[in-house]
Parts: structure tokens; sequence; C-alpha cells
């Protein structure tokens, strides 16, 4: 037995299972964001702009204080950004940090070229 190898693979194989673990986790909470952001847009038209900070208010209280009305508003403009047939499927490639950094841009064309150049973000966001 290759007792070297042996630790090697195993360090390798964990290495590789939290990349995938955190890409899967970083996925599904940008989606998550994405549909809440979507909700918050339809309440917004039927119940008004304060709304979200009325839910904001409530949220804090009963599931945590980082979902304050400054990260519901960017969850909403998640939503209101990317709410294009062409560019949402893209979205779901996107890390948190990506989305507003991108959001942050206020350019539509800037956005959808870091965008379609997925590869090129993690080299504009450093």
């Amino acid at each position: 037995m290759n007792y070297y190898n042996e630790i090697k693979t195993k360090i390798l194989e964990t290495e590789n299972y939290a990349r995938i673990k955190e890409y899967s986790k970083e996925h599904y909470k940008i989606l998550t964001y994405y549909e809440i952001g979507k909700l918050l847009s339809e309440a917004g038209t039927k119940y008004g702009e304060k709304i979200i900070d009325q839910y904001s208010e409530k949220l804090k209280v009963e599931v945590g204080k980082k979902y304050n009305r400054r990260t519901l508003f960017r969850m909403k403009q998640l939503y209101n950004t990317f709410d294009n047939e062409k560019v949402s499927p893209l979205v779901s490639q996107l890390t948190w940090t990506n989305a507003l950094v991108i959001m942050s841009l206020k350019d539509m064309n800037k956005m959808y070229y870091y965008i379609a150049q997925k590869s090129n973000i993690c080299y504009f966001l450093y």
C-alpha cells in the first residue's frame, strides 16, 4: 500500500466534494434570492413599495437580522435586473457576490457583457 497516494487521493476527493457542495449551495442561494425578488416585485406592485420595509422588519425578528431592507431590496433588484428570458438562465451561474457587483455597474451593456463572459467575471471582480 502506498500511504502517500491514499492520503493524497482522500484529500483531493474531499476538496472536490467541498467545491461541488459550495457551488450547489451558491446555486440554490442565487435561485432562491431571484424567486424572492420576483415575489417582492409582485408584492410591491400590489401593496406599494413600503412593503419591503414591512417585510424586512418582520423577517429580521422572525428569521434573522441579515434579512434587512437592504438585502430584500437587492433581491428585488436581482430579479428586476435579470428578468429577461435571454439572461435569466445565466443568473444561476453567478454567485450572489458576482450578481451584486454586476448590478452595481448600472450600464446594461456592461452587465450583459460580464454575464455573457462568465469566465471573465472572476477576473473582473479581482
